[in-house]
Order: C-alpha cells, then structure tokens, then sequence
C-alpha cells in the first residue's frame, strides 16, 4: 500500500468512525433505555440548558482536553476531531430520526447502536490518529496519580453517570448492557478494522502509539 494510499484510508477510518460514533449515539437516545456513561452526562445538562445533546457533548469534550494541559497529555488530529465530529453528527441523526413508541422498535435501535458504537470504536482507534479527550484524561490520570486504569476508568465513568442521572440523563437497560458489551466488541472491530503499518519513509503526522483505553464520549 502507497503512503498516500495508506493515509487516505487512516483518515476515512477516522472520520467515518467519528460520524458513525454519533450515529450510534443518537440511535441510543432515541431507544430511550439507556445511554452510554458520558452521554447520561451530556442529556442531563441539556436537560438543564436547553441546548442539544451534541453541543453539549462538544463543549465538554472541549473543556475534558484544556484538563489535559496540566496532565501534560498531547492532542492528535484524532483528539480536535473527536470533539468537532461526534456531537455534530449526533444532532444530525436525531433530527433526522423521530422518537420512536414501539417496544420492538426500541430495543433493535438499543441493540443498534450498541453493535455500531463497537464498530465505531475500532474504526476510529484502529486509524492512530490520538486518543478522544476524555480517554486522554483517563490515562493522564492514570500516569500522574499512579492508579490502574481500571481505577481510574470505573471512579470516572460512576461519577458521570451518577451526576448525569441526578441531572436527568437516561440511565437503563442500555445503560448496563453497553458497559458490558462495548468491550468485547470493540476489541472484535479493532482487529477487524487494523491498519497495516505505513511503508517504510512514510511521515504520516498526528500518529499516536496505540492505546489500551477505550473510547467514552
């Protein structure tokens, strides 16, 4: 594969994974059964706000990576995208798709969106373009403070879906069944979605080394 070649498939990786992250996202929302953690977060301040779901989820990915400064963690091309991208396409996909009464209905868009966010997170990881913002905060504390990332991960995640369902957020059945299945399927669609590695003279910028943290917006 030519590095032009290979740079044009890391970036469709990216992007496509971004856009099909809030897609999956949005799907979630309209199940009305549960979220992912961060989203739970992201629906109980607009609850309160009044602004979308994706702006919401965009200002606090953006204030997340001005927390990286003092854990001196490094933005990639992956990092600036992950904030612009997902709650973009979040918002689009629910204007675009109505709520939905349905229990049938319902539950293919909960188990929808679990599938397609797995997917997505391969797609995206799998590019090596940078870690999220809130994936950066986890292993920037992880290495400032010297806790396990499971720590680290769990402390975080049960305080934005604990301050998320104070807030509002939908915390269910999707809730649970995401915590339990983006793992496995994340790790199916990183093998799934690997790409080679670049030709030798390749200097393809804002590659990061691979990480062991999985995505959460």
């Amino acid at each position: 594969m030519s590095t032009q070649r290979h740079l044009v498939r890391r970036l469709s990786q990216l992007y496509g994974g971004l856009v099909l992250y809030g897609a999956s996202s949005a799907l979630l929302v309209r199940s009305g059964l549960g979220l992912e953690p961060w989203n739970v977060l992201h629906q109980g301040l607009a609850e309160h706000t009044g602004l979308p779901i994706g702006v919401v989820l965009t200002v606090v990915g953006a204030s997340v990576l001005l927390l990286w400064i003092p854990l001196r963690q490094r933005p990639g091309l992956g990092t600036v995208s992950n904030v612009l991208v997902i709650g973009a396409a979040l918002d689009a996909v629910l204007h675009v798709l109505p709520d939905q009464g349905a229990p049938v209905t319902r539950a293919a868009l909960m188990t929808s969106g679990i599938v397609l966010n797995g997917a997505a997170t391969g797609l995206y990881i799998a590019a090596r373009f940078g870690p999220g913002p809130r994936d950066g905060l986890m292993t920037g504390l992880h290495r400032r403070l010297g806790l396990s990332i499971r720590t680290v991960r769990t402390v975080i995640e049960v305080t934005v879906v604990a301050s998320g369902f104070l807030l509002g957020g939908t915390v269910g059945i999707g809730t649970l069944l995401y915590a339990l299945a983006i793992g496995p399927l994340a790790q199916l669609f990183l093998r799934v979605f690997a790409v080679p590695a670049a030709p030798e003279g390749s200097r393809v910028v804002a590659e990061a080394p691979p990480r062991r943290a999985i995505l959460r917006r």
